[in-house]
């Protein structure tokens, strides 16, 4: 089973760096449960830079059990559902939410 720390360390080799272009922000996930955690990715320039810990002033803020963040990377769970549903929060700019889906591939 994957675990939310190996999606993290696999983003940099999924990100679309073509959608990325030009796109300068902080998305901020705060992951709950088991195997959870705190992990911000800086977009930068059709680059990525992820860390661990909290982000002081992230452009967006993604609040999501580690259970369901597994299957939205794993496409097993269509990220605007889970957010109808409740089981994705978002705090921020809702325009980098939607563009979330065509940074990685």
């Amino acid at each position: 089973m994957t675990t939310v720390s190996e999606i993290f360390a696999g983003m940099p080799a999924k990100l679309n760096k073509d959608a990325a272009a030009g796109v300068d922000a902080v998305y901020q996930y705060d992951i709950t449960g088991e195997d959870g955690g705190k992990w911000h990715t800086h977009i930068k320039d059709g680059e990525i830079t992820i860390s661990e810990g909290e982000h002081e002033k992230p452009n967006i803020t993604l609040t999501v059990s580690a259970e369901d963040y597994i299957d939205m990377a794993e496409g097993r769970l269509n990220g605007q559902a889970a957010f109808m549903t409740g089981k994705l929060k978002i705090k921020g700019d809702m325009g980098l939410a939607m563009k979330l889906t065509s940074l990685f591939d």
